[in-house]
């Protein structure tokens, strides 16, 4: 699962440079940023974070492609992401996303990355229209 010959990362929420993270710190070590980008899926607004689920129907998560800088380095820096995410966790924690691949839209290319999908429950949550998390986010704050 670590890595089938692919080392782009698709990422929509704090791993974004907008949000200025720690986690986004880290991405920049390791990974170079691609260009912006999107997949099919929905986004929700789960207060402290942003919830990406896989959709069949047109709508579609706006985020940052990104592609690791050494490859040799790629489980590694994957395997603290998935630390970060909740994906490795203990048996008394929880879930809370997984890692797959994703077709991403690039331009007009398509390409495969690696998304974390939120696996907990969104029901009753809101749905970010726009699928832009720094964009909901800033709208926010302007109230």
């Amino acid at each position: 699962m670590n890595n089938p010959g692919v080392y782009k990362l698709f990422v929509y929420g704090s791993l974004r440079s907008g949000f200025k993270s720690h986690a986004y710190e880290y991405i920049s070590r390791f990974f170079s940023f691609v260009d912006n980008a999107r997949v099919k899926g929905k986004l929700f607004d789960l207060g402290t974070y942003a919830a990406g689920v896989p959709t069949n129907d047109e709508s579609f998560i706006v985020g940052e492609l990104y592609t690791i800088t050494h490859k040799n380095e790629f489980s590694w820096a994957i395997g603290q992401l998935d630390d970060y995410e909740g994906v490795s966790v203990e048996s008394d924690e929880m879930q809370l996303y997984k890692r797959e691949l994703v077709d991403v839209i690039l331009n007009d290319d398509t390409t495969s990355a690696w998304i974390y999908w939120y696996v907990g429950s969104v029901e009753g949550k809101p749905v970010i229209e726009s699928g832009d998390m720094i964009q909901y986010v800033q709208q926010k704050r302007n109230g």
